[in-house]
Formats: structure tokens, C-alpha cells, sequence
């Protein structure tokens, strides 16, 4: 009866953790499995032998032996030591092996257990940009760009390289493989591939503001063909995106619609990532190399304005500020001058006498 319960609830739950489409989360889903029935080994044990003795050197049982001297079993110290370290040791030799093996920075060496990587597969290259509060995709080697919509063909290696506009995010497609987070002025990367045709969902899974719920895309495995099909979509009914575009796409919004750009401005994602799309920005590679050089001098100064890169004054000017990430309980804006709404100023209590600040008469 507790197993249909249990059953009845999990119904409901998304379980595709535990049954992914790619072979990345498929091995991570493997690590997952192997390491929990490793801990059952000893947790089950102990919880049931616990039982046991409580059953079996109970006050009414007087059949047990009763020995309050007893201090010592070479035996069962050497049952209570070698099982656990065991497993440490095993445990520790799978963690170590994953990590190298599922290391997202590394090339893909096969596309499932039964097929390896050969060099007639060539990748995909897709780049991932997190805006406030939607995803942005470029695929370089077809010259477009799409938002909260992706698609890739199945069995063919994808090479993700990924960066943000503004906070931190963290891309996450659970049926392909793990979260990896995406940093402004900085680039991560994800290996991967689905083996599975269907439509999957990705989000952020890192909290970044007012719109971080519906922070959401769809991802389509689909076979070469209609990965080309798919291609040929976005061409037919996409725009350009230029950088006056994507300064417009870059400004907070909340449950974007699904955008197609049929062509891309060159350099775009090199200058999003150096976070240099605006005119008159200093890229983030120019400012690494002035460092690296010892710095500019003293004219250095001049460098001030070209290295505000906060997307939420796009433009330069502020008289259209669009939102924050988060906003305060008070009612008023941050940094604002005014007091709290419904919390009164307190004045200074008055002193007896008045404070004497001359240090000539201080004792």
C-alpha cells in the first residue's frame, strides 16, 4: 500500500534527471545511481540492524545474553572499519574519473556507449549570451541568431560557449547535460549532444531578478533534415541584428517571445562577451592587455567612462532607467534620499551639555 503511494506521488514529478535524452546526463544520471546504491550499502545496514537490536536486547526478551563488561570484538571492528572505507575508496575513485571524463570543457570522445566520436562528425558551434530575462543563441556557421529557442540535430556533437549580459546565470538543459554558469565578461564552455529527437526545456537555474521564473527556452533534437528545415525558418522569417538591435534586445524584459535573426552583425558575440557592444566602450580584452602591460599611466583616467558597462543605462543617459534586479521593501528607490515609507526620520537626542571639540580643554 506505502509502495502505491509512493508511486501515486512521484506520477506527478518531472523525472527527467533520471531519464535524459543526451549521453552527458545520461552518464551524469549513471554517477547519480551508482553513488547513491554505494551509500545504501551501509545505510541500509545500519538502519536495519538499529531494529534489530532494539528488538533483540529488549527489557522482556531474557533469552539475550546480558554481558554490561563487554567492550571489545576484533571482528566486528574489523566489519565496522573495512565496509565503509571501502566504499570511501570506491567512491573516490568513481568521483575522480567523472570529473575528468565529465569535465564539460572537454571534447566529446563518443556519442553514446556504443559509438565513438569520429573525425567525419563535425560539431556544432552554439553561443549562448543570458540577457535580463531571456537567452540568446548565435550559430556562427549559419549566420543567425535566435531568442529562448534552440535546436540541434541528433547524434551530432554541440560546442557550446557561453557568457552574460549582466549577472550571473546559469544555463541548464536537464535532458542534455548539466548546469554551467554564465558570466558577464567571461566565457564557459559545454560539451554535449542528444541522442533523443523532441522538444526539451531549458531555464537558468541561478536566481537573477524580477523576471528569473520565466527565464525559459524551448530545445529541439531533431534529425539533420529538420535541423536544416529549421534553419531555413529562422532565414525566411527572421531580421537583422545589429548592435543598435541588440542594445534594444539587451534591456530587462519579462517572458520574451521567440525572435529570429536571419542574419548577424560580424563580431557580435566577441564584442557582447568583451562586454564592448556599445560605441565608445573599451573591450575587455583591451583593458586585460593594458594591465597586462603594466598599466596606461596617468592618462589612464580617460579610460573611466569607457568601462561603464551597466546594461540598464543603454545609451548613455538616464532619464529612461528600466528595472533592477531587485527593487526594496521600502517603496523607494535604492540609494534614494528619502526616508522609508512609513518609518519616521528619528532626530538626535538633545545633549545635557554641549560637546566640547576643542582637544586644548579635553582632560
Amino acid at each position: 500500500m506505502i509502495a502505491v503511494l509512493l508511486l501515486s506521488v512521484l506520477s506527478g514529478c518531472n523525472m527527467v534527471v533520471m531519464s535524459p535524452s543526451g549521453d552527458i546526463a545520461a552518464q551524469q544520471r549513471d554517477l547519480i545511481v551508482i553513488s547513491t546504491v554505494l551509500m545504501l550499502l551501509i545505510i541500509v545496514p545500519v538502519l536495519f540492524l538499529t531494529l534489530f537490536f532494539a528488538w533483540r536486547y529488549r527489557q522482556s526478551n531474557t533469552a539475550a545474553k546480558y554481558d554490561p563488561e563487554w567492550h571489545h570484538s576484533t571482528g566486528l571492528e574489523v566489519i565496522i572499519w573495512s565496509a565503509p572505507l571501502a566504499i570511501i575508496i570506491a567512491l573516490g575513485a568513481i568521483t575522480w574519473v567523472s570529473t575528468h571524463k565529465l569535465d564539460p570543457y572537454r571534447p566529446l570522445d563518443r556519442i553514446d556507449a556504443a559509438r565513438p566520436v569520429t573525425e567525419e562528425m563535425k560539431p556544432i558551434t552554439v553561443e549562448v549570451v543570458a540577457l535580463d530575462w531571456k537567452w540568446l543563441f548565435f550559430y556562427p556557421e549559419y549566420g543567425i541568431a535566435t531568442v529562448n529557442e534552440m535546436a540541434a540535430p541528433v547524434d551530432v556533437p554541440i560546442n557550446f560557449k557561453i557568457t552574460a549580459s549582466s549577472v550571473m546565470n546559469s544555463f541548464y538543459v536537464p535532458a542534455l547535460a548539466g548546469m554551467i554558469y554564465a558570466m558577464p565578461g567571461m566565457q564557459t564552455k559545454l560539451h554535449a549532444v542528444i541522442n533523443k529527437p523532441g522538444e526539451y526545456e531549458g531555464l537558468s537555474s541561478n536566481y537573477s531578478g524580477d523576471g528569473f521564473s520565466h527565464m525559459r527556452f524551448k530545445f529541439h533534437g531533431v534529425d539533420q533534415a529538420g535541423f536544416d528545415a529549421w534553419v531555413a525558418r529562422v532565414k525566411q522569417n527572421g531580421t537583422m541584428l545589429n548592435r543598435d538591435a541588440y542594445l534594444k534586445l539587451e534591456k530587462p524584459s519579462v517572458k520574451e517571445p521567440v525572435r529570429y535573426y536571419a542574419s548577424v552583425d560580424d563580431g557580435l558575440y566577441e564584442a557582447v562577451l568583451n562586454m564592448c557592444v556599445r560605441e565608445g566602450q573599451m573591450c575587455m580584452k583591451d583593458m586585460m592587455h593594458i594591465d597586462m602591460m603594466g598599466g596606461a599611466g596617468v592618462e589612464s583616467h580617460e579610460n573611466r567612462a569607457k568601462l561603464e558597462h551597466d546594461n540598464r543605462h543603454v545609451g548613455g543617459v538616464t532619464e529612461a532607467v528600466a528595472p533592477a534586479a531587485t527593487f526594496p521593501e521600502t517603496g523607494n528607490p535604492a540609494k534614494s534620499e528619502e526616508p522609508a515609507e512609513g518609518v519616521k526620520e528619528e532626530q538626535p537626542a538633545p545633549s545635557a551639555e554641549p560637546m566640547n571639540h576643542d582637544m586644548h580643554k579635553t582632560q
